[in-house]
């Protein structure tokens, strides 16, 4: 029997079992449920419920280690790009057995450079190359989608869906919600993964995970909040809680005086080291959403380190914003006992004479001149660089665009990010761009 066979076989074999007895839960991400379009499933699946009736019908769940193995060594290396790879999320899917072997074999898009499961959206970029996507914007809903992009043409729609957002616009402040779930973009979302939020000049953006970082113990204020999760489930709430990892902050440029924009983000869950040649992301997430009720709400309260202050919608003012980012502050001033955060700097572009423009070179995957598009690297350590004298190795490491992002068309914008961002850290500093800015204009 061929190869191809035995993954049609595995794959036919599904669909003779009984509807109650494939009934997959897929990490809990909506619309990935047995229910509803099993097919389009993208993450690592859950416990199947009713094993027994499976383990009974199907015989591909007791095939030896060694044999099934080496079938998914070969599915993983043959299927690498979307849509095919969804064979090997159909493979994750069988059993507990089978998962356990593709986790080991499916590596995170650090060392393979593929997004695989769901979790991969929040764990580190290649370091050797880019991954490709691009946000498509719909101003009549506010709301803006990444997709994977399967083609290397720049205007190919042809994509694999992300993540989500919805743009809240508030008296004072700017909300920016992020979510799995295309069909549902709000805190109240089973898929919520994250927000991000500005001051009311569109000049300080702080991005919140529902995980917590490495370093989450420093990083004050924490909001608590609660989300209303399906009624099917046993409580009615499910605490959560959002923990400010980064920080964007653009230069005041009123009537753009001062040239082009002028960008830094302050990656507060990753380390400086992490871009050196040695260097890791500490605190890499197994999962994508929250674990189960009695986890995350063991996790929100028996940590007494956090501050838990009540952030409600109608309480965030700008002077609330003062606190969270002065807190942050304070934490990269906090002498040497902590690593310094990550900064990341957008590159200055050039004036171009014969186009009359600012320009960057983007290397085809940017068509149209925007404000909006930038690319950033790695800021040079301010102490390393005065007491050591810059080698080529380090030089060249902080030099590499580690995000960039540009518009091809009117409402169509590229997407490109490596190590040691996350493509849920990229989409968020992209989504800086996007919002109005009173002072840098």
């Amino acid at each position: 029997m061929s190869f191809r066979s035995i993954v049609r076989d595995v794959r036919e074999s599904f669909g003779s079992l009984s509807r109650r007895g494939f009934d997959v839960r897929i990490s809990g991400l909506p619309g990935l449920s047995g229910h509803h379009h099993r097919g389009k499933s993208f993450g690592p699946p859950g416990e199947p419920h009713g094993g027994a009736v499976v383990a009974d019908q199907n015989g591909w769940v007791g095939l030896p280690p060694e044999l099934l193995r080496d079938v998914m060594k070969r599915l993983e290396e043959g299927e690498s790009t979307w849509p095919s790879r969804k064979d090997v999320v159909a493979c994750a899917a069988v059993c507990s057995a089978w998962r356990e072997i593709c986790k080991d074999i499916v590596q995170s898009p650090e060392f393979c450079g593929k997004l695989t499961f769901p979790v991969s959206l929040k764990q580190p970029g290649p370091r050797d190359g880019l991954i490709q996507c691009f946000i498509r914007r719909d101003k009549s809903t506010l709301t803006y989608y990444l997709y994977l992009c399967l083609s290397p043409a720049v205007l190919s729609e042809n994509g694999k869906f992300l993540l989500a957002a919805k743009r809240n616009r508030r008296t004072t402040y700017t909300e920016y919600v992020i979510s799995v779930d295309s069909k549902n973009i709000s805190r109240s979302s089973n898929g919520y993964v994250g927000k991000m939020r500005s001051n009311f000049l569109g000049t300080k953006f702080i991005v919140y995970d529902t995980q917590p970082p490495y370093n989450a113990g420093s990083l004050v204020p924490c909001q608590r909040g609660s989300r209303r999760i399906s009624s099917r489930r046993v409580s009615p709430k499910v605490p959560t809680g959002s923990y400010p990892i980064a920080q964007v902050n653009y230069e005041l440029n009123v009537l753009g005086t001062r040239g082009p924009r002028r960008m830094q983000c302050t990656m507060h869950s990753i380390p400086a080291s992490a871009v050196d040649p040695d260097g890791v992301v500490p605190g890499q997430p197994q999962q994508l959403l929250p674990g189960p009720f009695d986890e995350s709400f063991r996790s929100t309260n028996a940590s007494s380190r956090f501050s838990m202050a009540d952030f409600s919608s109608s309480r965030f003012s700008s002077s609330r914003f003062s606190d969270v980012s002065g807190g942050l502050r304070r934490e990269e001033e906090d002498g040497e006992a902590k690593e310094r955060p990550l900064v990341l700097r957008n590159k200055v572009p050039r004036w171009h004479e014969q186009l009359q423009c600012w320009c960057l070179n983007f290397r085809g995957r940017v068509t149209v001149a925007s404000v909006k598009n930038f690319q950033l690297t790695a800021a040079a350590p301010q102490v390393a660089a005065a007491a050591l004298p810059p080698s080529s190795s380090s030089t060249s490491d902080h030099e590499k665009v580690i995000l960039q992002f540009g518009k091809v068309t009117k409402d169509m914008f590229t997407m490109d990010y490596r190590y040691p961002l996350s493509a849920f850290q990229a989409f968020a500093i992209c989504l800086t761009s996007f919002d109005t800015k009173l002072a840098c204009e």
